[in-house]
């Protein structure tokens, strides 16, 4: 892999039931939502709809996991809800998914259908490898706020996914920063497929074989490599 990511053992005590699974992408083609991605999105809310047989996304085992998690590392997970209970809750609106560029749009169906947190960041944008650890709180988080680039601290003891400049990801999977997001621009990226136990590992292989094949059909020619599930059992 050229990018290295690494789980900290204080992750790993917090979360022994912790698999993530990274889908490595280059000679990606992006741009606007499609048709077709449209379709995807909406294809996977019908998918969770099904999987879900009428409870609300949190009553789901797997986001139950996520709850618990958040919780114990002082997260308040009614209120920063992991990305794939979010997403899942916007699907079964009225209003739906939303539509933000091709890749994206991918990755959140794959997210959506499988109830699954699912990250994308630009490869370009990464600076050093990518660390999942509890935060000191001295770290810096750059993002937008009323359209003004602002820095923010994660909490003492936040799980965050961090490269070499700082956070890229606080609570673990709940808000991305713009740094390193997907744009219309982007063209190498890795893709971060996150479960905890009660999820089978093949399930969340099965996921992110999904997505590679989604990858290499809306972007032909592009370099796609599924690595192996990493456990924190």
């Amino acid at each position: 892999m050229t990018l290295s990511l690494t789980v900290s053992d204080e992750v790993r005590t917090l979360a022994p039931g912790f698999t993530h699974v990274a889908v490595e992408a280059h000679g990606l083609v992006n741009g606007p939502s499609t048709d077709e991605s449209s379709a995807l999105l909406e294809d996977a809310a019908r998918r969770l709809a099904v999987r879900l047989d009428g409870r609300a996304p949190h009553e789901d085992p797997h986001v139950a996991a996520w709850r618990e998690v958040y919780t114990a590392f002082g997260s308040k997970p009614s209120r920063t809800r992991n990305s794939a209970e979010a997403l899942a809750k916007r699907a079964l609106t009225e209003s739906g998914l939303p539509r933000i560029n091709l890749l994206v749009d991918l990755y959140n169906a794959i997210s959506v259908a499988h109830l699954i947190p699912v990250g994308g960041e630009d490869l370009d944008r990464v600076q050093g490898g990518m660390r999942l650890v509890r935060a000191t709180g001295d770290e810096d988080f750059v993002t937008t706020a009323g359209g003004e680039e602002t820095v923010e601290h994660p909490d003492a003891g936040e799980v965050v996914w961090r490269d070499e400049a700082g956070v890229t990801c606080r609570r673990w999977n709940w808000r991305q920063g713009p740094r390193t997001r997907l744009t219309e621009e982007s063209v190498s990226a890795i893709f971060l497929l996150e479960s905890l136990a009660p999820m089978p590992v093949a399930d969340v292989v099965a996921a992110g074989a999904e997505l590679a094949e989604l990858l290499e059909k809306f972007s032909p020619g592009a370099r796609i490599t599924v690595h192996a599930p990493e456990s924190a059992a």
